[in-house]
């Protein structure tokens, strides 16, 4: 016989609680925990434990040296910057959660990639937010042909199972997975436990028939994807799509991907027909620049295999309070405050009573240590009033005690450089050594910081 029981769940962490609380002792998230209704059976737990023991027996121990290595099978979604971001196109039978602000175009992006992949496999679109006229409304504003797309309207799990054994689609997309509710789960749809089982029931359908999944996730305002941490643990690749829904272009990252590098980034440009993709990413990044603006560097850093032209903007001005403020926009904040500590320290300038803003434009953020250097002169020209000349790059890491330190892949970094008409860049001289000479565009080696600020504003 069946047995009610009430419990309180974390809509964040989904830790449970015999009692309501303000704040979940496990997590420590404010106004998350949330009355949850079970129904415990033991048949059902006996069913579990015998499907779990028949599949255990099916399968059998194998050494690792036994276990044939076969080649991961991709399919090209034909969007070049998609695939960039998957580590190469989709894999059969993976799971990928698409996760991002409302509005920022994750059902655009997928629509588009559906289109696309119909045009040559089966695809299944399920739409548990828009009906089915609302979503070729949708496709109709798109310049992909949609016509063999398959789409329906549906929000409950054994539906959607039933229509994917009927029809078999070779991929399926769940838009989005805070809206498909698993009928023997007795919270609303959006919950912990409705997330988490759906989420383990459209993996477990991905393995078993080898069918790619798409799942569309929302955000908190904290920009984590709503529901338990668990969610991203199950999935075998989470994407973000960030964005400015004041802006059009939109970037999509990997934050884990069990198939590919989770350091590539494809940017697009949201337009009245769709999404489209940026082939320049680095003369759109620095189209807007000024000429002779002080506390303004450009660094060549590299996105996975990708480099890119990035502007570094600093401004340093005198504080007026007891502490002075330090802000950061794109870089890790600890890392402004060690460069300047670099600064003050080798170079005697003074930052004790100033205030210190760095952004990089363009939305990017910026995690390698190669930016080190193009951050040290973009706060040396704003605290001097000098600016720096237009066509200089900078590369390189910056230590403690000042030195420049080589970085990887510097080729590269120098061939978009000289791709989008800089004339000069300064790199790390011990990076010299592993670069051929470059007719249009002049190498600087430094061996120190003090070295390339007297490069940076030589003759002004």
């Amino acid at each position: 016989m069946a047995k009610k029981k009430t419990i309180y769940e974390c809509m964040a962490c989904g830790a449970t609680s015999p009692k309501w609380m303000g704040r979940c002792s496990h997590c420590g998230a404010w106004n998350q925990i949330e009355e949850v209704t079970q129904f415990q059976e033991a048949t059902k737990a006996k069913a579990k434990v015998s499907q779990y023991r028949n599949q255990s027996d099916s399968s059998e121990v194998l050494k690792l040296s036994e276990v044939t290595k076969e080649d991961v099978s991709r399919k090209s979604s034909r969007i070049k910057e998609f695939d960039r971001v998957l580590g190469g196109g989709i894999v059969d039978g993976s799971l990928v959660l698409i996760g991002g602000d409302p509005g920022i175009g994750k059902s655009t992006l997928l629509l588009q990639a559906s289109a696309k992949l119909s045009q040559q496999y089966k695809v299944l679109y399920i739409s548990g937010e828009e009906s089915v006229r609302q979503t070729k409304l949708r496709a109709d504003r798109l310049t992909e042909d949609a016509s063999e797309l398959y789409v329906h309207s549906e929000t409950n799990l054994d539906v959607i199972h039933d229509m994917v054994k009927k029809h078999k689609p070779d991929f399926l997309i769940v838009d989005s997975i805070q809206t498909v509710h698993h009928p023997e789960v007795e919270s609303a749809p959006g919950s912990v436990s409705q997330v988490r089982e759906c989420t383990h029931a459209l993996m477990t359908i991905a393995k078993t028939e080898g069918i790619a999944t798409f799942i569309v996730g929302h955000v908190t305002k904290e920009g984590q994807i709503a529901g338990p941490r668990m969610l991203e643990h199950m999935v075998d690749t989470v994407l973000y799509f960030e964005g400015d829904t004041h802006h059009s272009y939109r970037i999509l990252r990997a934050v884990k991907n069990r198939f590919g590098s989770t350091h590539e980034m494809g940017i697009f440009e949201m337009k009245q027909s769709g999404l489209t993709e940026v082939i320049n990413p680095s003369q759109m990044f620095l189209e807007e620049r000024g000429e002779h603006v002080e506390g303004s560097t450009v660094v060549a850093t590299m996105e996975g295999t990708r480099p890119l032209l990035v502007e570094v903007q600093a401004l340093i001005s005198p504080t007026t309070f007891h502490n002075p403020r330090r802000m950061a926009t794109g870089i890790d904040y600890n890392r402004l405050n060690l460069l300047m500590a670099v600064l003050e320290k080798k170079q005697g300038l003074l930052m004790q009573q100033q205030d210190a803003y760095l952004k990089v434009a363009g939305g990017v953020k910026l995690d390698e240590p190669a930016v080190d250097l193009s951050i040290i002169i973009a706060i040396a020209s704003s605290f001097k009033s000098k600016a720096t000349k237009p066509h200089d790059c900078y590369v390189g890491e910056v230590g403690l005690t000042g030195e420049v330190r080589r970085v990887a892949r510097i080729e590269q970094r120098i061939q978009e450089a000289l791709k989008l008409g800089f004339k000069r860049i300064i790199i790390p001289k011990h990076n010299m050594n592993e670069i051929e000479r470059f007719g249009e565009i002049e190498v600087l080696p430094v061996q120190n910081i003090s070295e390339a600020l007297k490069i940076a504003f030589e003759s002004q």
